[in-house]
């Protein structure tokens, strides 16, 4: 199988607290522990990049599968809530919640894209079985 694109991003300085910058400079954020974790805010930091990733690849892949049976979506849009949790083995885990607006369409079928959309979402791909994953449609 042949790679389709590499993304390249590199992260320095106190490792929550820091810099990420891709080798293309289209990212460079600055890293910081976010305040309701004790630390002083101001940046973002890997749960947020995870979220925004996430909501964006979700949405993508939402919309290539609308495409595909040939359905229209007018109005959409995904919230990803990534929580950081204990694992009580003196480690971490991440936990998610994925929220799928859909306007002007049956509930039924925006589930059905949705649940079609966590089939090709690559994120959901990757996380499937390591993660727990909750996801919820709205249809206004």
């Amino acid at each position: 199988m042949s790679t389709l694109y590499t993304a390249t991003a590199t992260a320095t300085g106190e490792g929550r607290a820091g810099r990420a910058v891709s080798d293309d400079g289209q990212l460079d954020l600055a890293l910081a522990i976010p305040a309701a974790l004790g630390g002083p805010g101001g940046g973002t930091n890997p749960e947020q990049l995870f979220a925004a990733g996430w909501a964006a690849c979700f949405h993508s892949a939402l919309r290539t599968v609308a495409r595909a049976e040939k359905t229209t979506l007018a109005d959409s849009s995904v919230i990803a809530d990534i929580s950081l949790l204990p694992d009580g083995n003196g480690g971490y885990k991440l936990q998610a919640a994925l929220h799928v607006e859909i306007g002007g369409m049956d509930q039924a079928v925006a589930e059905q894209l949705v649940e079609r959309a966590h089939q090709v979402c690559p994120y959901s791909n990757a996380t499937r079985g390591n993660i727990d994953v909750v996801i919820d449609t709205t249809v206004g």
